[in-house]
Order: structure tokens, then C-alpha cells, then sequence
């Protein structure tokens, strides 16, 4: 578990995007490749996010930021740390333009990064989102609370887009962020589009760790700008430092853990389906943490022990979640994005399913920790959501 095969990045499918999850790995195998994959339903040349369900409008900012304290992990002679974020944040209204999901180019990099044929190269550029970028944002009396987004690995920032706008769409103000070289494309203010030099290193001892460490760095960068003296976005003053949290998918999720250890202005941390590479230290995390995975991830699991392993170290208010239908990329956009583009990835999760599941479990986690408000959905199963099963180890099966 200390490394990442580079075999399971071959897996022609996009779920091969977060090859960071052996699980999810070992779990799709046997699916077509992606040139053979039949579509669920008839495929569209605009795909769509649903609209978020909060009470707000939703506005969306990029920063650049540049850590000159620390130079850059993965691509030394590039000198200091260059981070691409989004911002997406409560607005006082709508506005006229909506926010792209990808540029051209990144979404031609993410297809060809995945092998994926048959769609057109800009497609993933032609998504709608709900996010307007004219817009400016709304106060509250106590300030915003703040969320993390770190993607899984070779993803970008905005395959969490779905999330973030929904709570956003709640008053949450949320980062994500693209972590440099690590992605098949990400897109700076001058032209420059770096690609996935990290991936030439997965066969590397203890690569995943090494990420996971890296992607804390960046967090606490990222927190750090937005939070300090002279904030990096005009909005700054109106966050609320004393809430925060951060929720990865796959590699993302695996560092929220480290993040959390590394940086107690974190106080609760979600992972989305993704092996825990950097074990939780015997001493355990106190802080609110939430597992939230697809079947595979069921505890006892022989692909990936790592939850069981830290479910232990956990000490503080904890939740192991597995969601059934789903597949690796069911927490985030591209299970949704997939199928409007026809696309299956094998996932049993029809229509907007995937990211209902994983906008209200999410929101409920971080309005529970970050505003205090009771959360029955987190108490056990509901009737609204039979597919979202409750795990209690050392018990193998989850009800």
C-alpha cells in the first residue's frame, strides 16, 4: 500500500482518473475499456450539472497563488510552488456568465489521458455548471464557513464542482484546488497548461505518501492565503477561520487526514473512496472525520485494509459510509458526466443518483461539524437514501 501500480492506471475508463485507489482498481478490472463502452443513456454534446438545491446564488473566482517558501515536489527546476484554486461562494445574485468547467485543451488532456475515444475532445468544456463569475459575494453576521476540495489524483479541481456548488448554494465558501503536475491538465493566467509529471513517478517507494504530504503542504499554503493579514482573495474578510474543514476524493481524501494532523485550523475532514496512504499515527485523530466510499471499501476489505486500520485510530465522532451501485468516480462529477456523454463506467447509480448521495451526505457532515446543527441523516439508515449502508467494525457487514 506504499506505492501506486502503475497497472492501475491502464485501465482504459475514467475511472483510471484516480488511480490513487487500488480499490477502485482491483473493483474495475474487468470493465470494458472505455472505447467499448456502451452508453446507459443517449449521449448529449452539453453535459450538465444539476442545479444546486441552497438558498443562494453561487459565484466562482480562480486565484494563482505562488508559495515562495517551497519549491515545487514533482518538478524542481520550476522553482516555487504554483497553485491553480477555485473559489465558489454564496452570492448576493445571479449573475450573466457562467463559469466554464474546463478549457478546450484540458478537456482534450483529460480524454486523452484516459484513453477515452468516441466523444468529441472539447466535450467536457461544454459542460453547464450554476456557478457565475460577475458576482460578488454575500455577508453574514458570524462570516462564512470555509471547505477544502482536494481531487483525486490526475483529476482537477473541477470534477468536485457538483459539491461545491451545492454548498455554496448553503453559505459555505469552498476551495478547490488543483495540485500542480499531478493533474492530466491545469491551466495558468499566462497560457501555460501543465500536465502530469507525477505520474511518471507512481512506481516510486512510497509515492502515495509522499503525495499525500505534498497535498498537505499545499492545503496549509492555501489556508494561509486565504485567511492571513492580506488575504490573496477580496472576499477574505468575511470568512469565518474559526470553521473549517476539508473533503477530498481518492488521493484528495487521503490527505485530509494528514492535513488534519498537520494543521488544527482543520477541524473536521472527510475522504471520499480513497486508501489512506500515510497511516493515522497510533495516537490517534480526535477531530471529526467521515469515510465515505463505494461497496469495495466495505470494512475487512482485502484490497485496501487502510480503512480498518485508521477506523481504529479515529477517537472522535466518526462515520463509515458505503454507498451501494456505486464506483470510484460516483463522488464526484464524472459518474454523472460519463453517462450524459455516453460513457459507462459500470456504475449502478442512474441519472443525478451519484451526486445527491454525496452533496447531502457531504453537506450534512460539514453543517454538523462547522454549524453545530443536528443531523439525523448521520444517525443511521434512511428510507430516502437505501443505498447509503452504515458500518460499525469490528461488525464485517454494514447495515
Amino acid at each position: 500500500m506504499s506505492s501506486i501500480p502503475m497497472r492501475y492506471r491502464l485501465i482504459a475508463a475514467l475511472l483510471a482518473l484516480a488511480s490513487c485507489s487500488p480499490v477502485a482498481a482491483a473493483a474495475e478490472t474487468a470493465t470494458k475499456t472505455a472505447a467499448e463502452a456502451a452508453a446507459k443513456t443517449e449521449p448529449t454534446d452539453t453535459p450538465h450539472l444539476p442545479a444546486p438545491t441552497g438558498p443562494h446564488p453561487v459565484g466562482t473566482t480562480s486565484l494563482h497563488l505562488v508559495d515562495t517558501a517551497r519549491q515545487d515536489p514533482w518538478v524542481p527546476e520550476a522553482g516555487a510552488r504554483e497553485l491553480m484554486v477555485s473559489l465558489w461562494f454564496p452570492a448576493t445574485a445571479s449573475g450573466t456568465r457562467r463559469a466554464p468547467y474546463l478549457t478546450p485543451t484540458e478537456s482534450r488532456l483529460l480524454l486523452e489521458g484516459t484513453g477515452i475515444t468516441g466523444v468529441p475532445s472539447d466535450v467536457f468544456s461544454r459542460t453547464r455548471t450554476n456557478a457565475f463569475t460577475d458576482v460578488r459575494p454575500a455577508r453574514t453576521r458570524r462570516g462564512l464557513p470555509l471547505v477544502v476540495l482536494s481531487p483525486g489524483f490526475t483529476w482537477s479541481r473541477s470534477s468536485l464542482t457538483a459539491l461545491a456548488e451545492e454548498l455554496a448554494s448553503r453559505g459555505y465558501v469552498v476551495a478547490g484546488i488543483d495540485h500542480t503536475y499531478e493533474t492530466f491538465a491545469t491551466t495558468f493566467p499566462d497560457g501555460r497548461v501543465t500536465t502530469c509529471e507525477a505520474c511518471r513517478l507512481e512506481d516510486v517507494a512510497d509515492f502515495g505518501a509522499t503525495a499525500v504530504r505534498s497535498r498537505a503542504a499545499d492545503v496549509s499554503f492555501v489556508l494561509d492565503e486565504l485567511t492571513g493579514r492580506r488575504p490573496a482573495w477580496r472576499g477574505g474578510p468575511l470568512l469565518d477561520r474559526s470553521r473549517i474543514a476539508m473533503v477530498g476524493s481518492s488521493l484528495g481524501g487521503a490527505s485530509a487526514g494528514e492535513t488534519m494532523l498537520r494543521d488544527p485550523r482543520v477541524l473536521a475532514g472527510a475522504n471520499l473512496d480513497g486508501t489512506m496512504f500515510a497511516p493515522l499515527p497510533e495516537s490517534g485523530l480526535s477531530r471529526p472525520f467521515l469515510f465515505l466510499g463505494q461497496q469495495a471499501h466495505s470494512p475487512g476489505s482485502v484490497e485496501d485494509p487502510s480503512w480498518d486500520r485508521d477506523w481504529r485510530r479515529l477517537t472522535g465522532w466518526k462515520r463509515w459510509l458505503v454507498v451501494a451501485g456505486s464506483v470510484h468516480a460516483s463522488f464526484t462529477d464524472y459518474d454523472l458526466l460519463a453517462a450524459q456523454v455516453g460513457v459507462d463506467l459500470g456504475s449502478g447509480l442512474a441519472d443525478t443518483r451519484s451526486v445527491e448521495i454525496t452533496r447531502e451526505y457531504v453537506r450534512a457532515f460539514v453543517d454538523l461539524h462547522l454549524r453545530h446543527t443536528p443531523q439525523p441523516l448521520l444517525d443511521g439508515p434512511s428510507t430516502r437514501y437505501p443505498e447509503v449502508r452504515f458500518c460499525a467494525p469490528p461488525a464485517a457487514t454494514c447495515g
